[in-house]
């Protein structure tokens, strides 16, 4: 059981710290601009694939660098010339913007990479074996991400806390029109946080598609969660999404890890099978309902707490 507890620790502090690297982006693009980046974890995809590519010229640790470097770029360059103009028509035009947008980067990855998933390994160097507990070996590569995660988030917390940007930054998300008549200038700051929100999903990108299979459905897999990540952590809230990444991933690596009956759960309780209850819902495992729980969770708070864990505004 300890063991159990443990490893699913663990596994649920790295899914959770990987989560909160997309969400982290998303967060920051939202709270300046007010724009929910449907398209956001298109970008984590892109910087798997270019991660994969740049790999197998250069290596990975190149490739650790550049390919989120690149997608920052191609981020900037979409909010420059493309979501800026949309800007100027409201929230449902930049929803269907992201959303082309989303639908192009996938079919792009597919005529470049094909449909069948890309050979992107651990590199050799991390293909060992961390430390030993129970007498079973964790991976260091995972222990790897786990700390480029916490380390990109005390990066992100320093920025915008004690740099003279991260003050700009954050007085242009809730005071644009103050901070132009400041002389800043606000387009430039939208353009660099939108760019640094899509190399923060390019980053996770490149450390998780070597543990996480790298294919062109990988940005549905995380696309919705990260919107209920936001929802739940706060919109707008960056510790709220760190939190609400954790919550999440805590969740569901133990429900899978635990992966026992409904009715075994009722019975360890005193309820017995209870005729009007289905044979099948009876039976189903708790493995089974872990991907629902996230969206439970929203649709709770949505009715009770509709600014999130940490939010202060809707």
């Amino acid at each position: 059981m300890l063991q159990l507890i443990t490893f699913s620790v663990l596994n649920g502090l790295l899914y959770g710290m990987l989560l909160f690297l997309l969400a982290s982006g998303l967060t920051l693009i939202f709270s300046m601009m007010g724009v929910l980046n449907i398209a956001h974890a298109s970008f984590y995809m892109l910087g798997a694939y270019f991660g994969f590519q740049i790999s197998r010229s250069l290596g990975f640790w190149p490739a650790l660098f550049i390919a989120p470097l690149a997608v920052g770029v191609i981020g900037a360059l979409i909010e420059r010339y493309g979501l800026r103009r949309v800007h100027a028509y409201g929230h449902v035009a930049e929803l269907l913007f992201t959303f082309g947008l989303a639908f192009i980067i996938e079919e792009l990855v597919q005529m470049i990479w094909g449909r069948t998933p890309a050979d992107y390994r651990i590199p050799a160097a991390m293909n060992t074996t961390a430390f030993e507990l129970f007498n079973t070996s964790y991976p260091t590569f995972r222990v790897f991400i786990l700390l480029v995660a916490v380390l990109v988030f005390g990066l992100l917390l320093l920025l915008l806390t004690k740099t003279r940007l991260g003050l700009i930054v954050r007085a242009a998300l809730t005071q644009p029109r103050m901070v132009g008549m400041l002389g800043h200038n606000v387009p430039l700051i939208f353009m660099f946080v939108f760019g640094l929100g899509s190399g923060l999903a390019g980053l996770a990108g490149v450390i998780a598609g070597p543990v996480f299979v790298t294919q062109p459905s990988m940005a549905g897999v995380f696309g919705p969660i990260l919107f209920v990540i936001i929802v739940v952590g706060g919109l707008g809230s960056l510790g709220g999404a760190l939190i609400a990444s954790l919550l999440i991933a805590l969740v569901q690596t133990f429900a899978v890890a635990l992966n026992i009956s409904i009715g075994n759960v009722m019975a360890k309780i005193g309820i017995v099978h209870a005729p009007w209850i289905l044979d099948e819902l009876w039976h189903v495992t708790i493995a089974q309902i872990a991907p629902v729980v996230p969206y439970l969770l929203m649709v709770l708070l949505l009715i009770f707490k509709p600014t999130g864990l940490l939010g202060r505004r809707m």
